[in-house]
């Protein structure tokens, strides 16, 4: 079974059977091995009742009651060791599952890993967590029935071929048996891929949507939309149950078919077995081999169905996986080298023109137009713009991430110490840490912490608040101290007081140095060299803050409106403070008294 530091190999991609097979293909030992372990097991099952029929024939019905001790020791005998390939036959399909989970995990991983910060631009975090934790488990599970699919093949051959010398009749239905049973079964199968590959869709989604919730649902409460997208998320939801009731419907017809189809066979072949017994054209253990031949037939049948249910299922799951190993990071083609020296940045989609050495705003009425134009700068995303005049996909992906870094707000805080979060690739030693934290406002974080820099911090932060979590991101930017500074609202989650603060002292930081923030919020505006506002994509003026606020009345109400939300939401965090301390208070007199 592969580990976990083997190479996965290299997965064929050209639609869902292929993939399936190619994980076969990559442990083809162990699934011949299972193959060829339940086809003896199988064949040994069908044999049960030819033994049975011996020991009839031969011993009970002359009386020779040796020649039935005999075959009695051969049935017991068979069936011992049938039970030890039974349990050797699940063993080693359980390892062509897990290996094809490990696999599978390994390569999405790896594929993640390749797309780097490009993931999140390429695709939502629910269609990730989906693959991960429901499609990785269904194309594992659907392998698990190679061994049992291979043995029924194999038995249903034998059956056949044991019924011949009985009756051809009943040999000739129990070989067409098989191809009705598929022509029954083979329009729920394609049904069956369809609701099920919609279902997936709209899972994907609702999981994406359950993942923004759980990271803004306190600006969602601030904001009194709680409520709207709670409404929303309820509607998604009951059209994914209802989408889950078709999938059920059609897997429980597939379930019924399976347990139907091979019962219905078996009482044909028993009656016309039967009929053939009445008539004296087979003999009595004859009959008893017939009836145990089909019996045993009930099991391969039964597993022919729930392959094609597997299968199909798992056939679904690796178009999903295929689509997410498909995405290509921005391609690198880069041959010219970066400026030597500071230049400027130009986005011609935008106007947006940042002169080295400045503090650049950004205010847009959409926050992700913004974050597009700072996208379209740090080149994770298809761009046109330039460094310096040379089309900044014209110089290696390298050097670009060397001397541009862009800070978002929501980046990935992974789990270990504060120093190491801080200091990403090498380690940080504690002046540097100590500068980085003072201008991000982040010192008493450090301070709150019982072992300082050195102290764990969980995945995600998530032993953060929200503001400290922001503040973090921004000292661990600092940190690395780019020539270049894109920050995505690096203040969108602190009070006003700390929100002031962090603008005075990023503007001290990075002085001489080129720093473009987007923003709407007054007190970062008022410290920058130049504010761009943009509408609908595109500057629509260009100014310092004091200077656009006289000029231009869209940007004024902008900022206005942005300047109120602020307020409101002080006064709000103000009265529920007031509150919770007289209800403090309160509680405190009544344990007094």
């Amino acid at each position: 079974m592969i580990n976990a530091y083997e190479d996965p190999g290299t997965p064929d991609c050209r639609g869902g059977a292929r993939y399936l097979w190619w994980l076969v293909k990559q442990q083809a030992g162990r699934s011949a091995l299972g193959s060829l372990i339940s086809c003896v097991w199988m064949v040994l099952l069908a044999a049960t009742p030819y033994l049975l029929s011996r020991a009839i024939d031969e011993g009970l019905e002359p009386g020779d009651y040796p020649a039935l001790a005999g075959w009695t020791a051969v049935l017991f005998g068979v069936g011992a060791f049938n039970a030890w390939l039974s349990i050797m036959r699940h063993r080693t399909m359980t390892r062509v599952r897990m290996d094809a989970n490990f696999r599978t995990v390994k390569v999405v991983m790896a594929h993640a890993v390749r797309l780097g910060a490009a993931l999140p631009r390429r695709v939502g975090a629910g269609e990730v967590v989906t693959i991960g934790v429901g499609d990785v488990n269904t194309i594992s599970s659907s392998l698990t029935v190679i061994g049992p699919g291979v043995g029924a093949i194999a038995a249903y051959l034998v059956v056949t071929g044991l019924l011949v010398p009985v009756s051809l009749p009943i040999a000739a239905v129990v070989l067409l048996g098989m191809p009705l049973m598929a022509v029954l079964v083979g329009p729920l199968l394609r049904r069956l891929q369809g609701t099920e590959t919609e279902y997936r869709e709209r899972q994907g989604v609702l999981t994406a949507r359950i993942a923004d919730l759980a990271g803004g649902l306190r600006v969602l409460n601030g904001l009194g939309g709680k409520g709207l997208v709670a409404d929303a998320f309820h509607r998604d939801s009951q059209r994914l149950r209802a989408q889950g009731y078709r999938v059920g419907a059609v897997t429980s017809w597939m379930q019924a078919l399976g347990l139907g189809l091979p019962m219905l066979f078996l009482a044909v072949v028993t009656w016309l077995a039967a009929r053939l017994a009445a008539q004296g054209a087979i003999t009595v253990g004859e009959l008893v081999s017939v009836y145990g031949y089909v019996t045993v037939l009930v099991r391969p049948v039964s597993y022919f169905v729930a392959w094609g249910y597997e299968l199909s299922r798992g056939i679904v799951a690796a178009r999903r996986v295929i689509r997410f190993l498909t995405l290509e990071p921005l391609p690198d083609h880069g041959t010219q080298d970066a400026p030597a020296e500071p230049s400027m940045l130009h986005d011609p989609e935008s106007g947006v023109r940042v002169p080295p050495g400045r503090l650049i705003a950004l205010a847009a009425e959409r926050p992700a137009e913004a974050t597009a134009v700072m996208d379209r700068l740090g080149r994770y995303a298809p761009t046109a713009a330039t460094w310096g005049g040379t089309p900044l996909d014209a110089i290696p992906l390298a050097q670009v991430r060397a001397r541009i870094l862009v800070a978002d707000h929501e980046a990935d805080l992974f789990a270990g110490r504060l120093r190491d979060l801080l200091g990403g690739h090498g380690d940080v030693d504690d002046a540097t840490a100590a500068r980085a934290l003072r201008a991000a406002v982040a010192e008493d974080i450090v301070q709150g912490l019982a072992d300082g820099l050195d102290s764990a911090i969980d995945a995600q932060g998530r032993n953060l608040s929200g503001g400290q979590r922001q503040r973090v991101r921004l000292a661990r930017a600092l940190v690395a101290d780019p020539e270049i500074l894109l920050a995505v609202e690096p203040t969108s989650a602190l009070d006003a007081h700390t929100e002031a603060l962090v603008a005075q002292r990023l503007r001290a930081a990075r002085e001489g140095r080129t720093t473009v923030v987007t923003t709407t919020s007054p007190l970062v505006l008022d410290h920058a060299d130049t504010v761009l506002h943009l509408v609908d994509g595109k500057v629509a003026a260009t100014g310092s803050h004091r200077e656009l606020l006289a000029t231009a009345p869209g940007y004024r109400a902008l900022v206005a409106r942005d300047a109120g939300e602020e307020e409101e939401a002080e006064e709000d965090r103000n009265e529920t403070e007031a509150k919770t301390e007289t209800a403090t208070a309160t509680a405190t007199e009544e344990v007094v008294r």
